[in-house]
């Protein structure tokens, strides 16, 4: 009786034992990110000479009126990176804008939403054998599929301007397109980056970057910016400038303080209450009908999504596609008042849509609290503005 009893509190020592070494781990990698990220008191002013590089380097060389092709693939796609440069071009008038999935039939966008492209890349070729003007990458769910990295490398060589948006710079660098070039991403992939290709010069502090035939962005809300910067090389400042105050975009400068996106005590602590706090976890509808703003739609779904507390659903007066306000034919995964949602949210205005990234993280804040729309924001790699910062002071 003895022994066991002896066995018994050997077991239960070696438990506790276990258990404190788990905790104290856990406690040292949480020890390694800081309370909160730095913030600079002013962002580095880009030259006007290093400007006009950058729209140089975007400038078409091809045609009179370009050609550009937003790929994506069809397994998964980053809804934003897909759809705000399609939306924004094609708002633009200054090109053709063509919506293209590397397979026939739909693609899946993540974290939301799925859209019938105008073509394949297939397609794509026979129609423009001399290839794009400009191809627009996102992330992609399979980021080194060997057809997406040989049609990339095709375009390249006809002379396409391939730009990457937020991780779609992994793409580009996993198909040798960033060999010797500066380039950036998203915060999360800089290491990720780097590990793709030990040439890449990662060039913190902008928002794109451009060189040699290649662009890349920071995080997901940089496709905003970017694609301004590409009517800009195409059709002047002016243009872009008068764009951007039509979509509500406060400019598209390349201006950014990297040093702010990073993971804190803060994020993490978030992001573990809201992935396990399932109880929590609801699904939002969001009613599509014809017309509806692609640029408001993605900003939205993109947003609610990155709380990880949300499943976002899009939601048709039946269940065939809808066409949106830009031209996309986009497939719904529900029906009004058929379809089971937690809560009904309806897409904003397509007047000044870019604001809608402001309006769903002020209701992702009011709905889930701050923690959850800086994690969202964080994710979106959106700055702060400098109203913002002066309110979180005085509060």
């Amino acid at each position: 009786m003895r022994a066991r009893s002896l066995g018994f509190q050997f077991l239960r020592f070696g438990v506790v034992a276990v258990v404190a070494i788990a905790l104290i781990a856990v406690a040292a990698v949480f020890a390694m990110f800081p309370n909160a990220r730095p913030v600079s008191a002013a962002m580095a002013i880009i030259s006007e000479s290093e400007t006009n590089e950058t729209l140089a380097a975007l400038k078409p060389t091809k045609r009179a009126r370009p050609v550009i092709a937003v790929v994506g693939d069809n397994r998964g796609s980053e809804t934003t990176d897909y759809l705000i440069p399609y939306g924004v071009l094609k708002r633009s008038g200054v090109a053709d804008v063509i919506a293209l999935g590397m397979r026939a039939g739909p693609v899946k966008l993540m974290p939301a939403l799925t859209i019938i492209p105008d073509a394949t890349v297939g397609e794509f070729d026979r129609r423009y054998p001399d290839g794009a003007d400009y191809v627009i990458v996102p992330a992609m769910h399979v980021r080194d599929d060997p057809a997406v990295q040989a049609w990339l490398k095709k375009q390249a060589a006809r002379g396409a301007t391939i730009v990457g948006i937020c991780a779609g710079g992994i793409v580009l660098a996993e198909a040798g397109l960033l060999h010797q070039r500066r380039a950036t991403t998203h915060w999360f992939w800089i290491d990720t980056l780097r590990g793709a290709d030990a040439t890449i010069q990662y060039v913190p502090d902008r928002r794109y970057v451009a060189d040699r035939g290649v662009a890349t962005t920071t995080g997901i809300s940089a496709s905003v910016p970017v694609s301004l910067a590409i009517v800009a090389a195409i059709a002047g400042r002016a243009r872009a400038d008068a764009l951007a105050q039509e979509i509500g975009a406060a400019n598209w400068h390349a201006e950014h303080d990297s040093r702010a996106f990073g993971l804190t005590r803060a994020n993490i602590g978030t992001y573990a209450a809201n992935l396990s706090a399932f109880w929590r976890h609801e699904t939002l509808g969001i009613p599509v009908a014809e017309g509806v703003d692609d640029i408001a739609l993605a900003l939205m779904a993109d947003a609610y999504s990155n709380t990880h507390l949300t499943t976002v659903l899009t939601l048709a007066e039946n269940g065939a596609p809808v066409a949106t306000k830009y031209g996309l034919r986009l497939v719904p995964d529900g029906v009004v008042g058929a379809t089971r949602v937690d809560a009904v949210q309806p897409v904003l205005s397509s007047e000044a849509p870019a604001r809608a990234i402001d309006v769903v993280l002020a209701q992702i804040g009011a709905r889930y609290g701050q923690r959850s729309a800086d994690i969202s924001r964080l994710e979106l790699e959106y700055p702060v503005r400098q109203a913002d910062r002066s309110a979180d002071a005085r509060n």
